[in-house]
């Protein structure tokens, strides 16, 4: 008798094992989409469509199956199929960027020191020539928040950073001066990018142009450091966290993207390729 018994306890103790470790992936997988969709529309869609699935599930495990409802369960499965074509119809731009991250080679290839370094050097005298000339421009560097969303809105370059690229694209005139440039670790990733405008409230309303309330308004729903050059006094402002420091100098200049490129991008890169190693290792173990 007790040997029956404790077969039922192995047993029971078994299964919630297994259901631990089904809920623990299913988990992981959840939060890797939604750290994939962070910073972008679909992140909030991801997750209405999981509260429906779950609610969905309990009310047709509870409910449903225990009245014996076999058109509601039907349906259901029917529902299930729909919802999956418009996630698929609606994920179409995530799901592009991802195949497209998957097919670069280089999306696990760390950027070095030197660079990096060399990125904020031509970025400082980008910015110091298009002060001089009054050209304006906004210049977008993203760190731990991705800024996917708005990249769509653009032109992809995918270029290494160059004074001189960056002072073709602002030049007035160009197809692509108007509107943002986004540059992450040693590449121009997209320009002519169409930022969010802050609202203007009492404190901003009047004194600020377009291109300053729009680097106010993409870094009040990420981390990103935005250089703006004013086109009417050629002064430099830098705008983070949702606030705006205006006529920086280049000292100022330098640290701030000494922080968000040389500091940061290294370690954004470093976490993306241990996430890819951590798989062959845990494979090797089993």
């Amino acid at each position: 008798m007790s040997a029956v018994f404790n077969y039922i306890l192995r047993a029971g103790l078994y299964e919630w094992l297994i259901m631990l470790a089904e809920l623990l992936l299913i988990g992981l997988a959840v939060y890797i989409i939604v750290s994939f969709l962070e910073g972008t529309r679909g992140e909030r869609l991801f997750r209405g469509m999981i509260l429906i699935l779950i609610v969905g599930s309990l009310l047709l495990n509870l409910v449903v199956r225990k009245f014996g409802m076999d058109r509601i369960d039907f349906l259901y499965k029917g529902f299930l199929i729909a919802v999956l074509i418009i996630a698929v119809t609606a994920f179409q731009p995530e799901l592009r960027r991802a195949l497209i991250r998957i097919g670069q080679t280089r999306f696990f290839v760390q950027s070095t020191p030197q660079q990096l370094t060399r990125s904020v050097e031509e970025i400082l005298k980008a910015v110091a020539r298009l002060a001089a000339s009054r050209t304006g421009a906004i210049i977008v560097i993203p760190q731990q928040v991705p800024l996917g969303e708005f990249i769509e809105t653009g032109l992809r370059i995918d270029a290494r950073v160059s004074c001189d690229l960056i002072l073709t694209v602002f030049y007035q005139g160009t197809p692509l001066h108007d509107m943002a440039m986004i540059i992450q670790g040693d590449r121009i990733v997209a320009a002519r990018v169409q930022l969010p405008l802050a609202e203007a409230d009492s404190s901003i309303r009047g004194t600020l142009g377009s291109r300053h309330r729009a680097a106010i308004g993409v870094t009040t729903t990420s981390d990103a450091v935005v250089i703006v050059v004013s086109e009417e006094t050629g002064v430099v402002s830098i705008a983070l966290n949702g606030r705006l420091i205006q006529n920086v100098s280049e000292a100022q200049l330098r640290r701030h993207l000494t922080t968000a490129v040389v500091e940061t991008t290294p370690l954004i890169e470093c976490m993306s390729a241990a996430a890819k190693d951590a798989e062959p290792a845990d494979t090797d173990k089993t």
